[in-house]
């Protein structure tokens, strides 16, 4: 095999590639073992999901990114790690809640530094949104938690008031194991003295 191909074969490895964009997905395709999935919405260089997903290899992770070269990097980490429970789909995050996910279907929903779009005219493109306590109720589980995490003080005011004000989540203490690893984020950060902001709510029935 040529180092072209073995090359290729290596970016494809984790990456699925959606055979629709209209119709949900059927998660039984995606992995080897039928276990609790959790989904990162925006993984990024996949640091965090990787990381996570070598320590609960009893779960199925799904990174989404709507960059590709981002998502290479989570598949070239996934690979070396040797992680069969882990895999990245191309999708904006919310037209994957939205239109992609079976209803019920995972136990968490991770969503770290998303971007804080700061000028006022384009916030109406956050991720964090007054719908997304609904999007995000119909993909979890009932006792399904929503993980966020931040260094924008602004967007997280309005994370808190967006699920302070709905009804489907209640705030929960934010599971240690979770936040003891870090995202490619939040390692620059700490290391210039950004604080991290974070918070957890869990999904009513």
């Amino acid at each position: 095999m040529s180092s072209d191909s073995s090359s290729k074969t290596a970016v494809q490895g984790l990456i699925y590639e959606l055979p629709s964009i209209l119709e949900p997905i059927e998660l039984a395709k995606l992995f080897q073992e039928h276990q609790p999935l959790e989904i990162e919405l925006g993984s990024g260089d996949g640091s965090f999901l990787v990381e996570y997903a070598q320590c609960h290899r009893e779960q199925n992770f799904i990174g989404i990114e709507r960059l590709l070269g981002r998502l290479r990097k989570l598949n070239r980490k996934g690979r070396l790690a040797g992680l069969t429970n882990l895999r990245g789909i191309r999708i904006e995050s919310s037209y994957f809640l939205r239109y992609l996910l079976p209803a019920h279907s995972v136990r968490a929903l991770h969503i770290y530094f998303p971007d804080p779009w700061p000028k006022r005219k384009h916030q109406r493109h956050r991720l964090i949104n007054e719908e997304f306590p609904v999007l995000a109720h119909r993909a979890l589980q009932v006792g399904g938690n929503v993980l966020l995490r931040t260094d924008d003080h602004d967007y997280f005011e309005q994370m808190l008031a967006v699920f302070g004000k709905s009804p489907l989540f209640g705030e929960v203490a934010i599971p240690q194991d979770v936040f003891n690893v870090l995202t490619d984020f939040e390692r620059d950060f700490c290391s210039r003295g950004i604080e991290t902001r974070r918070a957890a709510y869990q999904a009513k029935r």
